[in-house]
């Protein structure tokens, strides 16, 4: 049987895969796995606005009640805002009901602990062993059954929170703001305006049914055109819990999260803030990030694709700041997750200390090197073989030492299609698809 949890929290088209039963079990299980059967423990729980939100959080709710504990309901709100709360509350655990950049068929659930981090697999598998279980967990009765609570200034104590984590002064600044109709559709444009901004909001009004529906950091092409037509200094897209921030220069080009790692790395780096002189990325960061990072003295280390496996890694070693291309951007010393908000907030900080355009920043932190993907429709019976076979491993070990250290290669397993995927990343683009078409082809031919 598959494993429910995934890379982030629980996930699948709600009311079909994510049904009401399914949600009471887990906000069941969940409570008490995370709170070790604690007595009156209390469990933060938030959602975007998505239709299914309300629902599934009824049912969450239901079953952490139904275990003697308090649900604590912020309503809507970013995910790390339920990390950051969750600390700062000093609850016993938090809930996110939400299915991040997915369309609004689709829900989830995940988890932190009281210390606002993302469950490691082991708490996950215990939680879902008791999902799958007979239910034989404790059932309260009379006055010893749990109860909900709204906390009424959550909102503000998160906008407060991220308007602290820095001095610069916004006046002046023009910020396009794509919100994705999504759960920073008011956090986002009010605390920008908080600090001073002049801020254009739009795709903010969320109406339960058009999270994501093209806009956000999945489709920032109206972002880039708005910065344009209204001469903004920066544009920033969420997805639809505002966890990953895409930023938009003043020329309407994209700024992807290795871009904005680099800018940060270098600024804290200066400021004699970078931990261990250390940026933590994923496989999937471009090659052009690791070589600039090496140029500036920088180590950079890399993790499986995964948030939570940055942050495992940050945590491991006392490092401050790390993140993955899509925007996950994770800064320690503020926050135990992703934030998006936080994220831009430190981008344009660095705009002002450095009284510089995002575009010249964003040319000057790192040159992206050209890249190749090229997927094989694989047997799933031969994937072990993938990782074995020495004629695979030498081809890409002589293709790797041909692009001299400014290039690699990549091979991966696709974890929801029966694909493997060659990347190849390098200065010559003719030459690094010739090298994928090979490796490709020998693949193919290995597998067949």
């Amino acid at each position: 049987m598959a494993r429910m949890f995934g890379t982030d929290g629980v996930r699948g088209v709600a009311n079909e895969e994510l049904t009401c039963e399914l949600a009471y079990r887990i906000g069941r299980a969940g409570a008490n796995v995370l709170t070790d059967g604690a007595h009156k423990p209390t469990i933060l729980v938030g959602r975007d606005p998505r239709i299914s939100g309300n629902m599934l959080e009824a049912a969450v709710v239901a079953g952490i009640c139904s275990t003697g504990a308090t649900a604590a309901l912020v309503g809507v709100l970013p995910t790390p805002a339920v990390a950051h709360l969750t600390r700062l509350y000093e609850m016993d655990a938090g809930v996110m009901i939400s299915a991040s950049h997915n369309s609004v068929e689709y829900n989830g659930i995940k988890f932190f602990d009281g210390n606002g981090f993302k469950l490691p697999d082991a708490l996950e598998d215990r939680i879902e062993a008791l999902v799958k279980a007979e239910d034989d967990l404790p059932r309260p009765v009379g006055v010893h059954v749990g109860r909900s609570i709204i906390m009424r200034n959550a909102t503000d104590n998160y906008m407060e929170f991220v308007k602290a984590t820095t001095q610069a002064d916004l006046a002046g600044m023009t910020i396009v703001v794509d919100a994705a109709n999504g759960a920073a559709s008011y956090v986002a444009p009010r605390t920008l305006a908080d600090m001073g901004a002049t801020v254009h909001a739009f795709y903010n009004e969320p109406d339960g049914t058009n999270i994501n529906d093209l806009c956000g950091s999945t489709h920032p092409e109206r972002l880039q055109q708005l910065v344009q037509e209204l001469g903004a200094d920066i544009g920033l897209a969420f997805d639809g819990d505002a966890d990953r921030l895409i930023a938009v220069d003043d020329r309407g080009r994209l700024v992807d999260g290795d871009h904005v790692m680099a800018i940060c790395a270098l600024d804290l780096k200066e400021r004699g803030a970078l931990k261990g002189n250390t940026l933590v990325g994923t496989v999937m960061s471009n090659m052009g990030l690791e070589i600039a990072m090496r140029e500036a003295g920088i180590q950079f280390i890399r993790t499986q694709v995964g948030d939570r496996y940055v942050l495992e890694r940050m945590c491991q070693d006392h490092y401050c700041l790390g993140g993955e291309a899509s925007g996950h951007v994770i800064f320690l010393d503020h926050n135990s997750t992703g934030d998006g908000l936080l994220t831009a907030v430190q981008l344009i900080s660095v705009m002002v200390r450095k009284q510089k355009r995002l575009s010249v920043l964003a040319d000057q932190c790192m040159e992206e090197l050209p890249q190749v993907l090229v997927n094989i429709r694989i047997n799933t019976d031969r994937r072990e073989f993938l990782q074995t076979d020495v004629d695979i491993r030498r081809e890409i070990d002589r293709l790797e030492k041909s692009l001299e250290g400014k290039g690699r290669v990549l091979i991966r397993l696709s974890g929801t299609e029966p694909l493997v995927r060659v990347m190849v990343e390098g200065e010559d683009r003719r030459e690094i698809q010739h090298k994928a078409n090979e490796l490709a082809e020998l693949i193919q031919k290995k597998m067949s």
